[in-house]
């Protein structure tokens, strides 16, 4: 199936399709209204292109009507549309607009919102677009280096609609709520792509901790998803004794910590499925019932973690307290190691795709080690490594430990230089709670499965890190800055245990 497939059979339906709010009210879209002004816009648009140059369309819009028009006008139409990163600016933005050939690049709703008074439908381009044929170019986040474009088909579009309907039991009844950018692919493929699967009805609306249960109620929506952090910045808003009552069922998403996991689920009365997963959609990784605490779940057949010389990591052993002994040994890379999976390959960027498949196989850029039931465990991007008094620690390990703590909303653990050779443990905390440089040496110390050089050398208690879009925490930017000015951190002799 393509995109344009799924849109033109939709093209005769009355029910409804796109909500959004405007003047504090709903306004919505059905699905006929809606096929027929993106397919308005799609001749707006190609009207405009020069036919021999890569028929791209930059979009740097926030989360609304126009860009969930743009996107069904790429679908129905012969161009590509590319999501660009709406927190990008200056020379930043532009090399992002030139590496994905963008002949136009539109920063306004008006363009798609005229499509709506419009009454003809124009001819839709005479080659029908195949499975395979570029519909949109994503960018990565860009925690690791420079954002690469990813290029999406329709049918990485259609793939995954079709996939979760399936695993999550969407129905057309269902109403998606989409808050994650839409220039990113969970947005576009945990929650546009499934509406588009089942005719479900979709609501779009810039995420805001705050307003997310009133848009809840107020659109009626029963599934929402998310990439990041947004469960986290929920939950710090003010508990009601109202708040189950709402119509949400299920939240899916990835990168949530598994207290927030539970916590969102009893206070707003839903399920939270949360899984592995990225802009590439190489290599997957499934939570199922029964997993260890801390692990990302189960990787499906053909996903191993490898050391960057392709041979595989030993089993991860742990001590009686659950401490990692051997990370040198059981950290590596998750890899894909039958191809490339659903990975069509970056746009523009020979040398990035070039790495990404180094012997045939998809190196995520992501760490990880397994247990000895192959049960996998994020241990931070390649970036994340840290090398302290000769030993490799990972940075996620380190982060699961401190978000136990209640008062603990946020860590972010990364590496700062050590007076004389390789690194210190340093972390960034958001706090939701008291916490003193006394209690947090009693909580470390009561965690057994912390190693003695895994103890933060520098905390910085802070009320913002700098992240990406989709609400990645950026830890070189953290790591440039190098070790906290004095007074600026709670820090810990070099011999003890204490913070000061």
């Amino acid at each position: 199936m393509t995109v344009r497939d799924l849109l033109l059979a939709r093209a005769e339906d009355d029910r409804p399709a796109l909500r959004w709010r405007e003047a504090g009210s709903v306004t919505s879209l059905s699905w006929r209204e809606y096929v027929a002004a993106a397919a308005r816009l799609a001749g707006e648009l190609e009207a405009r292109l020069d036919p021999a140059q890569p028929p791209h369309v930059g979009v740097l819009l926030p989360n609304g009507p126009a860009f969930a028009l743009h996107l069904a006008a790429a679908g129905l139409g012969g161009h590509v549309v590319v999501g660009l990163n709406s927190t990008r600016r200056g020379d930043a933005l532009d090399a992002d607009a030139a590496k994905a050939d963008c002949q136009l690049v539109v920063d306004s709703p008006d363009l798609a919102l005229s499509t709506l008074s419009g009454t003809d439908v124009p001819d839709l381009p005479a080659t029908d677009p195949t499975p395979d044929s570029l519909f949109m170019l994503i960018f990565t986040s860009g925690t690791s280096g420079s954002p690469k474009a990813v290029r999406v088909t329709h049918e990485k579009i259609t793939g995954p609609g079709t996939h979760l309907v399936g695993r999550l039991g969407l129905t057309p009844d269902d109403v998606h709520y989409l808050s994650m950018p839409l220039f990113h692919s969970n947005a576009v493929m945990a929650g546009w792509a499934p509406a588009l699967t089942t005719g479900a009805a979709f609501a779009v609306a810039p995420f805001s901790a705050s307003g997310f249960l009133r848009d809840v109620r107020d659109f009626g929506a029963t599934y929402a998803n998310y990439v990041g952090k947004p469960l986290t910045y929920v939950l710090a808003t003010p508990e009601r004794a109202d708040d189950a009552d709402n119509p949400l069922r299920l939240v899916f998403g990835n990168e949530a910590n598994e207290g927030d996991i539970a916590a969102f689920a009893t206070r707003f009365g839903c399920e939270v499925v949360d899984s592995y997963s990225s802009t590439e959609n190489a290599v997957i990784v499934q939570r199922r019932p029964g997993m260890p605490a801390g692990s990302l779940g189960m990787p499906l057949d053909g996903i191993r973690v490898l050391h960057d010389s392709g041979e595989e990591t030993a089993d991860a052993v742990f001590d009686g307290s659950g401490r990692l002994l051997n990370p040198g040994e059981a950290i590596g890379q998750l890899v894909n190691t039958t191809g490339r999976g659903a990975f069509a390959g970056y746009y523009n960027d020979d040398e990035a795709e070039a790495d990404r498949m180094r012997g045939g196989m998809y190196w995520s850029g992501d760490l990880a080690y397994r247990d000895e039931d192959g049960w996998v465990y994020f241990a931070g991007r390649t970036g994340d490594w840290l090398r302290v008094d000769g030993e490799n620690l990972a940075a996620a390990p380190i982060e699961r430990i401190l978000l136990r703590h209640p008062s603990i909303g946020e860590a972010a653990v990364y590496a700062v230089p050590d007076e004389k050779v390789g690194d210190q443990v340093a972390c960034a905390l958001i706090l939701r709670g008291p916490l003193t440089p006394d209690a947090l040496e009693a909580f470390l110390t009561e965690q057994a499965d912390l190693s003695p050089k895994a103890w933060p050398r520098y905390v910085s208690v802070v009320t913002e890190l700098p992240r990406t879009a989709t609400n990645k925490v950026l830890k070189r930017t953290l790591s440039s800055a190098g070790v906290p000015a004095p007074g600026s951190a709670w820090v810990r002799a070099a011999r003890g245990t204490s913070y000061s």
